[in-house]
This record gives structure tokens, C-alpha cells and sequence, in this order.
């Protein structure tokens, strides 16, 4: 075999190698076997599967492969490369109904129930917002992570409105608008404690949690991406406030990392713990009181409720808003009735 055919062979093995998980650790990040790091990050997995895949050649940090013990640094870039498609790449339509608030011939406004992801991705193949997509509609444009019509997302367990793109045009002219920030997007939240200012600006760099991978978190400026977020009080409960967040920028947990950044968890939010009971009395009628809302919002009180922007054609600004949802509503009554008749204690 000469050596061009050799060239050949291991170019052709190559192209059949698949990303399936990318990671940049951040600055702060301290010296962790890469076994470990990638447990952090990568949901439905077992640390011996991590482990196997190093044994096999399959983790590359700054693409030189390394074994399970190799310990990674700042700014390391992790990947894990195998020879099939991740399954979220093996897209299936399935015929879920989808709540369009509108649509035309070049996009379309969703709103996303709480409970369903966006987009496939780890342990979550099927039953997605793209999911949905593929099946309704043919031949999206691809964002560029190869996802049909997705301009932005939201948490699954976030409620609200979506633009999807329909044309390659309309997916360049809207992903343009949220990059440079004339897009608008106001959420309505109930977090914990009384918001003492009536409106403010939260800033601070996003960036992954040094210790637990699942979160996000505030750096200091230039250790993460920046963001902007501003917010205003609509209603307040004592306990709990109802703040509106109108976003500058679009990072991961946004709204959820900086109220938390504030003192401000938002209420039901159990990956930041606002599960717990943060503000409020040791009464047992209190406590009663607080597991019923969680019964009734079983998920983090967020919902994006304001959609606007620039549409590609008409360049006819639209503005779209969505009620908040009947679990939100309700927790949100429990909480006026309660304030009304027991005043918060001096804290």
C-alpha cells in the first residue's frame, strides 16, 4: 500500500468521526482529571463510560487525545469524538402540536409550553420544539449549530415565545438583530425577597460554575461572556416580588444567574435553590403554604412574554406578547392573597 492510499484510508476514517461534546473551561478553572470534568458537564452518563471513551482515543483537549487522568487547565477545549452521529444529529419529526402565535411565508412565532426542550440534546432525542419543526415544516434553514430554525432558545422549563426562521434569509437578518441587540425580549419572574430598588441593571460576565458544571455564574469582567440585564418591580408580595427582566443579551440562564447575583432566586428554581424556602417565617402554616405553590409551579417561575423585532421582508417592526400561564397565574394569586392578609416580618 503506497502512501498516498494510506493518506486516503485515514482521511475517508476521519470524516466518519463525530463531535458529540464541546467544552472550554473557563479561567478560574482548577487543575480537574478530565474524567471528572466532563462528568460535570454531561447529563445521563456514568463516569466509567467517560473513562472508556479515553481508553479508546476518544477525548482530545486542544486536539491532542489524553487519558482520563489528564488533569485540565484554563482555557483547555475538550472534546469527545466518536465514530457514529450524536443522536440529536438523527433528527425524526414527530407530530406534536405546536401553539403558533404566527406565521408567515419567511417565519413563525411559537409559544413554548413549560416541560419541553427546545432542542435534542442530552437524554432528551424526542419530544422537542425542533422535534415539532421537523415535522410540521420542510426544509428549515440550519442555524450554525445545525439546528432547523432555531434564532435563540429558552430553558425547558421556561414558558413563552420563540421566532423560528423559515428562509436562510430571515435566519441571517433575525440571528443579526439578537447578536446586535435590537431585538426584544421581556420575561416575567417571581423571585424570592423584597426587590428594594423599583428598577435597575444587573452586569456581569456569565460563564459555567467552577464547581458545579449544571450552573452558570457571575465573573469577574473579561472571565465570561458579558451580559445585561434590566429589571423593574410589577408587584410586590413581601416575600416574593413579581419583577418584569427585559434582556440586553441572550446568555445561558441569563435572567436566572444574575437575580440570583442580586439575592434574588428566582421562586421554584431548583438548580440555583429556589426550591428551598429563601425568605419567610418558620411558621408550619408558612411552610404548608410555600409547598402548596411549589405543587401548583412545579418549575422555575420564568416566562418569556414580549417577542419583538425587525421582520426580514417588511422590516415592519413586530411585537408580540403571550399571558402569563395558568400554573404562574395561579402561584402568582396564591402569593396576593397571602400578602394581603399577613404582613411580612422585619428583616
Amino acid at each position: 500500500m503506497n502512501k498516498d492510499t494510506t493518506s486516503d484510508i485515514e482521511s475517508d476514517f476521519e470524516e466518519e468521526l463525530y463531535e458529540h461534546y464541546r467544552f472550554e473551561a473557563g479561567k478560574g478553572q482548577a487543575p480537574l482529571r478530565v474524567d471528572k470534568f466532563l462528568m460535570n458537564l454531561i447529563e445521563s452518563t456514568t463516569r466509567s463510560k467517560i473513562q472508556q471513551a479515553a481508553a479508546t482515543g476518544s477525548i482530545y483537549v486542544n486536539d491532542v487525545v489524553v487519558k482520563s487522568n489528564y488533569k485540565v487547565k484554563p482555557s483547555d477545549v475538550v472534546r469527545v469524538v466518536l465514530s457514529h452521529p450524536p443522536y440529536e444529529r438523527l433528527l425524526v419529526g414527530e407530530n406534536i402540536p405546536l401553539d403558533i402565535v404566527f406565521e408567515d411565508e419567511h417565519l413563525l412565532v411559537v409559544n413554548k409550553p413549560a416541560g419541553m426542550v427546545v432542542h435534542p440534546g442530552h437524554g432528551n432525542y424526542s419530544g422537542t420544539l425542533v422535534n415539532a419543526l421537523a415535522y410540521h415544516f420542510e426544509n428549515l434553514p440550519m442555524n450554525s449549530s445545525e439546528r432547523p430554525g432555531l434564532v435563540h432558545r429558552i430553558d425547558k422549563d421556561t414558558s413563552g415565545l420563540l421566532v423560528v426562521a423559515k428562509t436562510d434569509l430571515a435566519m441571517a437578518y433575525l440571528t443579526k438583530q439578537f447578536a446586535e441587540k435590537t431585538s426584544e425580549r421581556e420575561y416575567v419572574a417571581l423571585v424570592w425577597g423584597n426587590v428594594t430598588e423599583e428598577e435597575g441593571t444587573i452586569t456581569g460576565d456569565i460563564a459555567r460554575h467552577v464547581k458545579d458544571r449544571m450552573q452558570m455564574a457571575v465573573f469577574p469582567d473579561g472571565e465570561g461572556k458579558p451580559a445585561v440585564t434590566h429589571y423593574k418591580v410589577l408587584e410586590r408580595f413581601g416575600y416574593v416580588t413579581l419583577v418584569s427582566c427585559q434582556l440586553e443579551t441572550g446568555r445561558t440562564h441569563q435572567i436566572r444567574v444574575h437575580m440570583k447575583h442580586i439575592g434574588h432566586t428566582l421562586f421554584n428554581d431548583e438548580r440555583y435553590g429556589g426550591n428551598n424556602i429563601l425568605k419567610g417565617t418558620t411558621f408550619t402554616k408558612y411552610k404548608q403554604f410555600i409547598d402548596n405553590c411549589f405543587k401548583v409551579l412545579p418549575r422555575q417561575a420564568l416566562h418569556a412574554k414580549t417577542l419583538g423585532f425587525e421582520h426580514p421582508i417588511t422590516k415592519e417592526f413586530l411585537r408580540f406578547e403571550t399571558p402569563i400561564p395558568k400554573d404562574m397565574e395561579e402561584c402568582i394569586e396564591k402569593w396576593r392573597v397571602y400578602s394581603k392578609s399577613n404582613q411580612p416580618e422585619t428583616e
